[in-house]
């Protein structure tokens, strides 16, 4: 039979990965916004047009 004191154990290591996976979580959002470009900074395609024989 397992003992009281084992159940809180297992929960603040449950804990302290959530924890874990949200502060990685954090650090890979502010990663992508940091690299991110705005669209205002982007230009627009044009068509090729080295294939269009009119």
């Amino acid at each position: 039979m397992p003992k009281r004191e084992d159940k809180p154990a297992v929960d603040r290591g449950e804990q302290i990965q959530a924890a874990e996976r949200e502060a990685a979580r954090q650090r890979l959002l502010a990663q992508a916004e940091a690299d991110r470009i705005p669209v205002e900074e982007t230009t627009r395609a044009v068509p090729d047009r080295r294939h269009d024989r009119r």
